[in-house]
This record gives C-alpha cells, structure tokens and sequence, in this order.
C-alpha cells in the first residue's frame, strides 16, 4: 500500500504537489489508464479533486474524517486571545477561529519512525 516518494522539486525537503500525486495514481494504477475502457488524466484529477472536496466539506460541518492507518481530520476551536505584533510590540486582539487538525494513526506513525531495513 505504501510507496515511496522522491520529489523532481528543488530544495532541501521534498514537496509532493498536487499534480504530482496525480502522476503517481496514474502511474501505479496503469491497468486503469490502458487499453479500451481507460481512465484519462483528467479522470485521475477528478478523483483526487473529490477526495480533498469531500475532506473540506466534512470538516466545514465539524465532521471528522478517519482513514484507518493513516490518520484523522479533525476541526479545533481556538479561543479569542491577546497577541502581540512582532514588529512593533503592540497588543492585538486575535479573534477565536476554527482551525484543521491533522492526527496521524498508528500505522504511518510507525512507518515514520521505523529504521530502514526493519
């Protein structure tokens, strides 16, 4: 289920993009995109398109959106508070918002913090 990534993107950390996540469904999903009834790449944007529609719209209604072994989105609300302005120091009232939280689940925490070759 889990494959490795190595972004073409210059800097020091890879960045997966969008476009490049389509590539990949494309590409390890090639009996889908080959011979008669084959999906296009268009198709592959929309399913992506629909998953991260379908994410936002849930945590927009304060649902919560489990993948089991990969994690959990969740809406937290954060408190109005008293900030300061970097540059000049001054106090500004920050008002309360809601926010997205991303928890990982079990499986890919221990992928990330498993020593290559286990």
């Amino acid at each position: 289920m889990w494959c490795h990534f190595k972004s073409k993107n210059a800097g020091s950390k890879n960045t997966m993009t969008k476009s490049e996540l389509i590539q990949r469904l494309m590409e390890r999903n090639d009996h889908l995109f080959a011979g008669e009834r084959r999906l296009y790449q268009r198709d592959a944007e929309r399913v992506v398109g629909t998953v991260f529609e379908e994410i936002a719209a849930a945590l927009e209604r304060g649902d919560r959106v489990e993948l089991r072994g990969f994690g959990a989105f969740s809406v937290k609300q954060r408190a109005a508070r008293i900030g300061r302005n970097p540059r000049t120091g001054e106090t500004v009232e920050v008002a309360a918002k809601r926010v997205p939280y991303f928890k990982t689940g079990k499986e890919l925490r221990e992928r990330l913090n498993s020593k290559p070759g286990d």
